[in-house]
């Protein structure tokens, strides 16, 4: 899992373009909303993926919309933002709610995220024989490991976005945007 979650994709773009813009706390919340989405799609494979056909039918197609939609929202956002003069300015509790949704909104629409966890886990996991003390432990190794890698990149991209000057992050900011308007645009093409 850790490996899986070093590989760039769109969630790292995700978690170090905030991180980047405004400090690394946003980038850990981006992250617990990423370790959100994927604690969702543990206990959907693991209670049955019959319900969550019936429940959702094409539901999956709209969260994809709806998540592309916010990423497009938030890119352009970053667009226009000018760089945070310190990264405790960003922060407040409107950006976290904000960075966490993100997270959490990508994760649930990632194609990959969804293969992963509703196709290939079941592979690997005898689902019918999990206890509830497996399953925790299976959703405690998943956040470590998903949580552990994002927030690495988090800190990463949040110190390079610190040492960097008005002028270049502002340049960020607009890379950062362009990022998520194409993260978005991808993600509402694929639906």
């Amino acid at each position: 899992m850790i490996v899986l979650a070093a590989i760039p994709s769109l969630s790292v773009i995700a978690v170090t373009a905030r991180a980047a813009a405004a400090g690394f706390r946003q980038g850990a919340w981006v992250t617990l909303g990423i370790v959100a989405g994927d604690t969702v799609f543990i206990v959907l494979a693991i209670s049955g993926l019959q319900w969550l056909a019936a429940v959702l039918g094409d539901g999956f197609v709209w969260l994809k919309y709806l998540g592309g939609a916010y990423l497009l929202w938030l890119g352009f956002r970053l667009w226009r933002a000018e760089p945070a003069v310190d990264a405790q300015a960003a922060g407040g509790a409107g950006a976290a709610a904000s960075s966490f949704m993100s997270g959490l909104l990508l994760t649930l629409a990632d194609q990959k995220a969804i293969l992963f966890y509703l196709g290939f886990f079941p592979a690997f996991v005898d689902l019918g024989a999990l206890t509830r003390a497996d399953a925790l432990a299976v959703v405690i190794i998943a956040a470590v490991a998903v949580g552990g890698v994002k927030l690495a990149y988090a800190a990463a991209a949040g110190r390079a976005g610190a040492v960097i000057g008005p002028r270049l992050g502002r340049m960020l900011n607009r890379v950062a945007g362009g990022l998520l308007l194409v993260v978005g645009v991808y993600l509402m093409l694929k639906a």
